[in-house]
């Protein structure tokens, strides 16, 4: 039993060393650079959406303050309710879409 466990160990390593650098050598080959499409799609549908999603966060958010005033937790909630959806939506690249 412990013979297999090693091979398949052994053999699981390899295979990811392998696929580590096929990835490697076809990275060059791509474009970083997002297609037209993807540009468009994230101008007109998730742009507006991270802004609806950044005006819900601070409703959201002023709603939560008195309790998180209560329990001294405002960064939190602040980072995760606003902070995060307005840089998603504002200062990142057209088409760069994680």
């Amino acid at each position: 039993m412990r013979k297999t466990a090693v091979a398949f160990a052994a053999a699981s390593l390899a295979l990811c060393a392998s696929t580590s650098t096929l990835a490697e050598d076809y990275g060059d080959s791509v474009s970083a650079a997002p297609s037209a499409e993807v540009m468009a799609f994230d101008l007109v549908v998730i742009r507006p959406l991270g802004v609806v999603a950044t005006v819900a966060g601070v409703a959201l958010f002023v709603a939560s303050l008195p309790i998180d005033l209560f329990t001294w937790n405002v960064k939190d909630p602040a980072k995760r309710l606003v902070v995060e959806p307005a840089k998603f939506t504002f200062t990142r690249d057209l088409g760069d879409i994680p």
